[in-house]
């Protein structure tokens, strides 16, 4: 009986959550980054192979839309945007596929996919775009050097993300629309390196989207970090014979978010049970003291942890 003022505390917390975001962004974000337009890229032709020459003239198709949207973005007089537009387009950067329409998505190589024997696919979460892609690409960088010679990293920002703490971050409605787009990602990679160890880490909201990708992945791992829960009651229930691991810092403020579901007129909000929790069922690894977004942090716990899951080189009950 001691459970059901707990859980009613938790679904208060939760409508209430809800309606200070609902509030408060239409205030804050009137003027996002979905308003700098960008033109429509060239459709592309799937990745059937990792060959050096093939990956070469898919990072020069990228570059070239690069450019296109940082010229659009200069005539609309976002500075800002066309600066970060500038830096992606250079010479030594990777991008599979890049997109500038609404917020952003792009898909960026670190490391030499040709040769890599392990593949680390990070799926970010809420708040995530091209005017805030640096983080991103600065936890992608540290993993790959975590990793060291013979893998990749793949910076996989293929979804418009919601805004951090928005409505649309309470509910799995943007998850719904990038599970496909995950989906035929994996495959792609694996069907150019099927050789190669892939893993999949999710942080925060991404951690939704990848459970709603799961089923059905050829992936040997599936990660979740400062997950706020994946709608899922169990890891079982995600139906994947990938191994999933869940850890949390000591200074994430994400573990103060209520798990659990709150069925509204519009659908339902939340996520259910927390990934770190027993009842849950995943592998649980040590991720520190992380704070939020700094699982990823050089010479971190949680950033060993995570690579060593990625190596393959974690110990698990299941091993």
């Amino acid at each position: 009986m001691a459970s059901r003022p707990s859980s009613s505390r938790a679904r208060r917390a939760l409508l209430a959550a809800l309606v200070t975001a609902s509030v408060a962004l239409p205030v804050s974000g009137a003027a996002g980054p979905s308003v700098v337009p960008a033109p429509a890229p060239a459709r592309l032709a799937p990745l059937d192979t990792a060959q050096p020459p093939v990956l070469d003239a898919r990072y020069a198709a990228a570059r070239h839309e690069i450019r296109a949207a940082r010229d659009m973005a200069a005539r609309h007089g976002d500075r800002r945007r066309a600066a970060t537009l500038t830096g992606m387009a250079g010479p030594r950067r990777t991008f599979l596929m890049f997109d500038g329409r609404d917020g952003g998505r792009g898909v960026e190589v670190f490391g030499d996919l040709s040769r890599a024997g392990r593949i680390a696919v990070l799926v970010p979460g809420a708040g995530v775009d091209l005017d805030h892609y640096g983080r991103l690409r600065r936890g992608a960088e540290a993993l790959r050097g975590e990793l060291g010679p013979g893998s990749a990293v793949v910076a996989w920002l293929g979804y418009r993300t919601p805004s951090m703490l928005s409505p649309a971050s309470f509910t799995a409605g943007r998850a719904d629309e990038a599970a496909p787009a995950l989906r035929a990602f994996v495959r792609e990679v694996h069907g150019a390196r099927p050789s190669a160890r892939i893993s999949l880490l999710c942080h925060s909201y991404g951690s939704v989207v990848c459970a709603r990708a799961a089923s059905g992945l050829d992936v040997s791992d599936i990660v979740l970090y400062g997950s706020p829960g994946t709608g899922a009651d169990r890891a079982a229930d995600l139906r994947t014979p990938a191994t999933v691991w869940a850890g949390r810092g000591g200074d994430d403020w994400i573990g103060r978010v209520p798990h659990t579901v709150l069925t509204l007129p519009f659908g339902a909000v939340g996520f259910g049970t927390d990934p770190v929790s027993p009842e849950f069922g995943a592998e649980a690894f040590d991720a520190g003291d992380a704070a939020h977004s700094d699982y990823l942090r050089p010479g971190s716990a949680a950033l060993r942890a995570i690579a060593a899951i990625a190596a393959g080189t974690a110990g698990s009950r299941h091993a």
